[in-house]
């Protein structure tokens, strides 16, 4: 039997848990992994706990399942009809299959004076947050200027600011939204974030622009991220937002496939861990001969950042007219936490400082099933009331 070449280009997590799962299934395959970095595949989102000294680098290596990782090595290339890749080494591999995980770039806002001469390099100074070598950059210019800013009010701009913090620097937080999170949070949960990173020593600035890169220590970018599409796009796949797949998590060549940061499905995009974790699973069934469907990923929130700890779920920032808004806030003891109610049923949750129901709360998100007549007890922490058949409390 002939065993099937199924080349995967990128070797970032959702690479790795690809060729770990397919390995579950079978070992009737040739798997190799294409990755740029000179690292095998690592856990990305544990950098900013990299930076403060948590995590040693090399604690973050993610199994492969025995696939030949192919570091350092850059894909340059697509022939779909062919079915082969070329590397930047003038290489040329054939495949059977082909997974694009490519992963996504950082977005670069026009701050002036951010490139060094030429235009294509971030001049010394300026950072992004992508890679174990952006962490020892961030690190070494951070610890030597004591102090540092930060561009970008989301998830890993308020992580790196809380790790920099943590390392002893002076960080300044610079947001050119009203306020943080505003994807996932109201203004209120918003301004409990702030407070706890304002007390960690945090110096945030909100709906501010940044005019230039300053001079009195490192400038890390943390302005969201952008799907690596080029290699697809150049190969004649559809690409909008990202590389367009359907439920099989196909592109648009025949056996060629894409997940992680870089897939589009249904119109979005999803940038996280858990779905392309979701994807990959998925995919490694299918191409073992199953056939289950990816059907899309519930949109969630997830950060722990030293003593800031935040969960939120589906309709959390803009509930809409529709709907009802319940919430519990103490903002001395930095915990806020809402529940958005649509026709009894509970479509968005946030909350910070205290996670203790966060498990019951995403399932009920999740399954979108009634709640109970009282559902404040997912608030307080407190057993619900006992109901009788006529819905009143026994």
């Amino acid at each position: 039997m002939t065993t099937a070449r199924i080349a995967v280009v990128g070797a970032g997590m959702a690479a790795a848990r690809l060729a770990q799962q397919l390995r579950l299934h079978t070992e009737a395959l040739d798997i190799t992994l294409y990755g740029q970095e000179p690292h095998a595949p690592y856990n990305r989102a544990l950098l900013a706990g990299v930076l403060t000294g948590r995590y040693a680098p090399d604690t973050l290596t993610l199994p492969a399942g025995g696939a030949t990782v192919r570091t350092g090595t850059e894909v340059v290339a697509l022939d779909p009809a062919a079915r082969t890749l070329r590397t930047a080494t003038g290489e040329t591999a054939a495949y059977d299959t082909l997974v694009l995980a490519t992963g996504a770039a950082p977005v670069l806002p026009p701050v002036p004076g951010l490139f060094a001469p030429g235009g294509r390099e971030l001049r010394p100074g300026a950072h992004v947050l992508r890679t174990l070598a952006d962490c020892a950059g961030i690190v070494r210019d951070a610890q030597a200027a004591g102090r540092a800013t930060v561009i970008g009010g989301g998830v890993l701009g308020i992580a790196a600011a809380q790790a920099l913090a943590t390392l002893g620097c002076a960080v300044r937080l610079v947001h050119r939204e009203p306020h943080l999170l505003e994807r996932h949070l109201d203004a209120q949960a918003a301004a409990i974030v702030r407070r706890t990173l304002e007390a960690a020593g945090v110096d945030v600035r909100t709906g501010a622009d940044t005019t230039g890169v300053p001079d009195d220590g490192p400038l890390l970018l943390a302005c969201g991220v952008r799907p690596r599409t080029r290699l697809a796009r150049a190969a004649g796949l559809a690409v909008r937002t990202g590389i367009v797949v359907d439920d099989t998590l196909a592109a648009s060549a025949p056996g060629v496939y894409a997940i992680g940061d870089c897939a589009e499905h249904r119109g979005t995009v999803h940038g996280r861990a858990e779905p392309a974790w979701e994807q990959a699973d998925i995919l490694a069934a299918r191409l073992s001969g199953a056939r289950p469907r990816y059907h899309g990923s519930p949109d969630r929130l997830r950060l722990t950042a030293g003593a800031l700890e935040i969960a939120a779920f589906g309709a959390s920032a803009s509930p809409g007219p529709d709907t009802d808004t319940l919430r519990l806030s103490d903002a001395t003891r930095g915990i806020h936490k809402s529940l958005i109610l649509r026709d009894a049923r509970l479509v968005g949750a946030a909350l910070i400082g205290d996670l203790a129901a966060v498990g019951e709360i995403a399932e009920a998100v999740g399954h979108g099933q009634p709640l109970l007549p009282d559902p404040v007890h997912l608030l307080t922490g407190h057993p619900p009331p006992a109901f009788s058949a006529e819905g009143a409390p026994a």
